[in-house]
């Protein structure tokens, strides 16, 4: 019964939603059309079954639509945000190969910001209402806790601690015959193992969640069989490891179910727009400042002998080789002279600075201190080797040199810039700061991230701390 009454309030919300949606859109096309001339409603009313198809799509891949009680308002508002981000991307990318240039684009954002915050209140309406409904004692759902360990008790903590997202434990269930009658964090223990059956007949028990230490998992499959008999719900708790970063999904391979540890970040929507985004602003960047590259190769050809561009070999994504370009700065054959300098790097670790490098050219000076020298790499960035923001792309050899914690910056593609160039890099020495730098930058790392180490670095250029 409680299957199909959630059932019904989905349909029934997805009903209201394409409502609101397609009052948004009338709505949106009066607000454009008093602020510029638009064409009749005729040339744009095809685009409202589109415009619904997509909001509505994207709001149940990106999960709007699954279970509504465990939600909290920042995921409701990140659902919302990447469907309006997704379907503006969509809308853009139809435009450009139907070549609608017709439409008017002041409308189409028109009525995805409206959409987004309609949306955006409706869905803030339903939360609270079904919160205050159940702090009230309506639409409960009666839980079945089997285990009584410190991650058992944590997670009652929380569902006594939120009482607005209508969970009610009725017991717990232990391995041990000894520890039924006993009382934790307030709850009773009323069976062991071989009486979960008795349990599901006598009362009623919408969900059996199982929070067990690893020893256990053998002991609850037969449980859990009879869970999916009687089409009793069940969940089983997954943090059986404690690892420190990895981020953790449930997926299949090749059909068998498997628990995924992920030690960077996995939205496949963002990830996406970040490459979208390489994409448009390295090949803007390569057109804008051709004649720049131009005069910087004209003067390297003129100044020293040799070739305009310094190609070696980089580790990019999970230690991928690729060829990096930069305008070469140093004389010609300098990698054999590397040798002869290693007493004075003045870096600790496998990396190599100096200051006052007698291999540098003059011209080669100036680029450094201007970081003009990496503007070929924009070029790696159109190809996918790298991104405009990550980690630097190390040699080979320094990853042979590297400790096992430091392989961990080859778990993301590697960038022109990142935390490390924006943080004075010219004043870090220690090679253990600049991986931490850039493991904090993978297990933080967000669009909003990429965006602001992409402003900070316009003023650490202008300030000149290139390389050394």
């Amino acid at each position: 019964m409680l299957k199909e009454y959630a059932s019904l309030f989905r349909k029934v919300m997805i009903g209201a939603d394409l409502c609101i949606l397609s009052a948004c859109f009338f709505l949106g096309f009066f607000l454009s059309n008093r602020t510029t001339s638009l064409y009749s409603l005729d040339v744009y009313i095809w685009i409202l079954p589109f415009f619904l198809f997509v909001w509505a799509g994207l709001l149940h891949i990106f999960g709007m639509y699954a279970s509504f009680r465990l939600k909290g308002m920042p995921q409701i508002v990140a659902i919302i945000g990447k469907t309006a981000c997704s379907g503006l991307l969509l809308f853009a990318a139809l435009g450009y190969l139907c070549k609608l240039t017709h439409i008017s684009r002041i409308f189409i954002g028109m009525i995805f910001v409206l959409a987004a915050l309609a949306i955006a209140v409706e869905k803030t309406i339903l939360m609270q209402g079904f919160r205050w409904l159940r702090i009230k004692g309506f639409n409960f759902r009666n839980i079945l806790v089997v285990g009584t360990g410190p991650r058992a008790q944590r997670f009652i903590r929380e569902v006594l601690r939120h009482r607005e997202i209508g969970l009610k434990v009725i017991g717990l269930v232990d391995r041990e015959k000894e520890k039924i009658g006993q009382w934790v964090i307030g709850q009773q223990v009323i069976g062991t193992l071989e009486d979960i059956p008795n349990i599901l007949h006598t009362r009623s028990v919408d969900t059996v969640v199982f929070i067990v230490p690893r020893s256990w998992l053998e002991d609850i499959e037969k449980p859990m069989h009879y869970c999916e008999m009687l089409g009793v719900t069940l969940s089983v708790a997954v943090d059986l490891f404690k690892l420190r970063f990895a981020r953790r999904k449930e997926e299949k391979v090749l059909g068998f179910p498997t628990i995924t540890f992920e030690p960077t970040s996995d939205s496949a929507w963002q990830l996406l727009l970040k490459r979208v985004l390489d994409i448009v602003l390295a090949g803007t960047a390569l057109i804008a400042l051709s004649p720049v590259l131009g005069l910087i190769a004209l003067a390297i050809r003129l100044t020293s002998p040799g070739p305009v561009l310094f190609r070696q070999e980089r580790c990019s994504l999970r230690g991928r080789k690729f060829t990096l370009y930069k305008f070469r700065t140093m004389v010609e054959g300098a990698e054999e002279k590397k040798g002869e300098l290693l007493c004075y790097n003045e870096m600790e670790g496998p990396a190599f600075k100096m200051t006052r490098d007698p291999r540098v050219t003059r011209v080669g000076t100036f680029l450094r201190a201007s970081s003009m020298d990496e503007l070929p790499q924009l070029w790696n960035v159109l190809r996918g080797d790298m991104s405009l923001v990550g980690p630097r792309p190390p040699i080979p050899t320094e990853v042979e040199q590297y400790d096992a914690w430091q392989r961990r910056r080859l778990s993301m593609r590697p960038g022109i810039t990142c935390l490390w160039q924006v943080n004075g890099r010219n004043h870090i020495s220690n090679f253990d700061e600049w991986m931490k730098l850039d493991l904090d930058y993978i297990d933080r790392w967000s669009l909003w991230l990429d965006c602001k180490i992409l402003f900070k670095t316009i003023p650490a250029v202008l300030a000149s701390n290139g390389a050394k």
